[in-house]
């Protein structure tokens, strides 16, 4: 299931940048625009399927209706002819893609707890199995050569059509709130907000939002950032730029590793210590793309590549986690859902569209040649100061033992 599920998304997430400036040459607001329509769908999406998958139609059904349609809306995408066409359809794909993202952790989540097991300790090395179709499908992507093709949405569609069949294998998971008697506030999901009351999860879900504008930029212009130096005359035979999405997919390779990783620095640090990594990892991911290049300069970037890992796993993976100890698990699904609302709704909102304008009016040069080392400074220095920020306003006792018991 999670290799699948990521397997879909990384078959054009990291190389719609290029198609969208390569291909179809449109400009980077217009291209902000598009990718802010994950932001837009998980902003509702994922709380909504959450509550329906808390009180009414088991995850795993919910789970393939959703899949189907997403799988059958990636194959309009390549008839879209300009930004807008382009907006729509893939605003209906996301609404559709979104929320499975949510669902699979319930779904997982929900099994594993069934059968007793320590979620710290047996799930980072389920979840590990969606970085690597992640990092699956970037390679397919790229040895084919359809990094700027339209193709890579219908190597998604087939992915999606694809899990929407396996999920009828998927363990049940019923409504754990179907029959409970509340207020229909709490019924349409209001519970779950209703954790914003709590200092401690208010700041962890506005520094999520904040987090997820930094996941969004790395994932929107990284493999763009590369393909820009084919217009450079010593380095446009290079393999790195000619196989962008394979030196990208080092990222994905890293994933692998640190998550594995998550539950010793969980035990042993607590959540605050390890989400101040995440931060601090991502000024280093952008301070070394800003000096990198595809020659001398390619261990910088692959340097940033292999610290993407910790930056990604340790406030996206660890968060989840986080929230699942902390709350109430009649509305697992709907918390998951918030979770993924504040970093791939909120943050990927503004991270889409304030770099977008950004790139466009301060860092957009005569000709259109772009300065990506101001580009990648100005992410670095935004990402210091939301750690600075956070260090400052997250208050968290971490007691060693307290992430460890998490079990159901």
């Amino acid at each position: 299931m999670n290799f699948l599920q990521f397997f879909i998304w990384g078959s054009w997430l990291i190389t719609i940048g290029v198609y969208c400036s390569k291909t179809k040459h449109w400009d980077f607001q217009s291209f902000g625009a598009i990718f802010s329509t994950m932001g837009i769908s998980a902003l509702f999406t994922p709380t909504l399927t959450g509550v329906i998958a808390d009180r009414w139609i088991s995850a795993e059904k919910l789970y393939l209706v959703l899949h189907l349609l997403g799988g059958i809306m990636l194959t309009t995408l390549p008839f879209a002819v300009n930004p807008n066409w382009m907006f729509w359809l893939m605003l209906i794909t996301m609404i559709f893609y979104m929320p499975t993202i949510s669902l699979s952790i319930t779904i997982a989540y929900a099994s594993l707890a069934s059968g007793n097991k320590k979620l710290t300790k047996e799930y980072p090395a389920i979840r590990v199995w969606g970085t690597i179709g992640f990092i699956a499908a970037l390679w397919v992507v790229s040895l084919l050569g359809f990094e700027k093709s339209a193709f890579q949405f219908y190597i998604g569609a087939g992915a999606s059509l694809l899990l929407a069949l396996y999920s009828l294998t998927l363990p049940k998971c019923p409504p754990p709130g179907k029959g409970m008697k509340e207020s229909w506030l709490n019924i349409f999901g209001i519970k779950a907000f209703s954790l914003f009351k709590n200092y401690k999860l208010a700041v962890f879900f506005i520094f999520s939002m904040l987090l997820g504008a930094s996941l969004q930029l790395t994932n929107a212009y990284g493999d763009t950032f590369i393909h820009g130096f084919e217009n450079v005359e010593e380095y446009k035979d290079l393999l790195t730029v000619r196989y962008p999405a394979i030196i990208m997919s080092i990222s994905q390779i890293s994933e692998t590793i640190f998550i594995l990783f998550i539950p010793f620095f969980l035990h042993r640090l607590g959540i605050k210590k390890v989400m101040l990594l995440s931060m601090f990892a991502w000024v280093f991911r952008f301070g070394l793309l800003a000096f990198g290049d595809p020659a001398d300069g390619l261990w910088m970037i692959i340097l940033s590549c292999i610290i993407y890992g910790m930056a990604f796993d340790f406030f996206n993976v660890s968060g989840s986690l986080f929230i699942e100890h902390e709350t109430d698990k009649r509305i697992r699904a709907s918390v998951q859902g918030l979770f993924m609302m504040m970093v791939n709704g909120v943050g990927a909102i503004l991270g889409s569209t304030i770099s977008g304008f950004v790139i466009d009016n301060y860092f957009t040069m005569q000709g259109g040649i772009l300065d990506w080392k101001g580009i990648w400074l100005s992410f670095a220095g935004y990402s210091l100061v939301v750690a600075i920020l956070f260090a400052m306003m997250f208050r968290h006792e971490h007691v060693k033992e307290d992430m460890s018991t998490i079990s159901h």
